[in-house]
């Protein structure tokens, strides 16, 4: 699927990696593209359309596809992290995670299905992480939501097929944002990971690996736990 010429939401598009796609996507000739934030006051890129949307919220959610009525892709980008550590981390935590990353994706895939087939097929690309193969104690809410998410992509792959949607997964380790600022690590540039992650796009592949973490961890699933 080509951009160029594209009308696209992007979810969480009012900071961090969101922001950047927003960017990227009109200075690579997106005809439209709507910046999804739960307050769209705060949408500040030029060109962009605001739109309110809490992926958390199937009212907010039906809306925002209502009103998107002309999108041909939409970019699941919004996310949190929480912190929730495996055995201290608060139930209430791991379900803001899974709710957000995991039914915030299938409510979004799920509303905005039918406005892609309308619309020729389009594109889903969902904003997953290195994590979703990897875990530690410490990630333990974020790894298991982002896993959950990473299933779910590979569901709508093959349920979206048939009516054309091309569903594409974006797998990165850390990225330069609010989202990582308190982890020090080597980090992304996100400009660098949204046009890694839309050139992917445009080529047709299933699943983008942003950077050489993404790489090593997808190339040790066919390994043994241990190692």
């Amino acid at each position: 699927m080509k951009i160029n010429g594209s009308i696209a939401l992007v979810s969480g598009g009012n900071r961090g990696i969101g922001e950047h796609f927003v960017k990227a996507l009109l200075d690579r000739g997106a005809t439209k593209v709507y910046a999804a934030a739960r307050d769209p006051r705060k949408v500040t890129v030029p060109g962009a359309v605001p739109i309110r949307l809490d992926i958390t919220d199937p009212a907010s959610v039906r809306a925002a596809a209502e009103q998107a009525g002309d999108v041909t892709l939409v970019v699941n980008n919004a996310g949190i992290s929480t912190g929730a550590s495996l055995l201290e981390g608060s139930r209430e935590d791991f379900l803001r995670e899974y709710e957000t990353h995991v039914l915030g994706t299938l409510e979004m895939s799920r509303a905005f299905a039918p406005v892609l087939a309308r619309n020729g097929g389009g594109g889903l690309l969902n904003v997953l992480s290195v994590l979703s193969w990897l875990t530690l104690p410490g990630s333990a809410a974020y790894s298991a939501a982002k896993s959950a998410q990473w299933s779910v992509t590979n569901a709508l792959r093959i349920a979206l097929a048939e009516q054309g949607t091309q569903v594409t997964g974006l797998h990165v380790g850390y990225v330069d944002t609010d989202l990582t600022a308190g982890i020090d690590a080597p980090k992304s540039a996100p400009a660098d990971v949204v046009r890694t992650a839309l050139d992917g796009f445009e080529s047709g592949l299933t699943e983008v690996l942003a950077d050489a973490l993404s790489e090593s961890a997808k190339a040790g699933l066919a390994l043994p736990p241990a190692a």
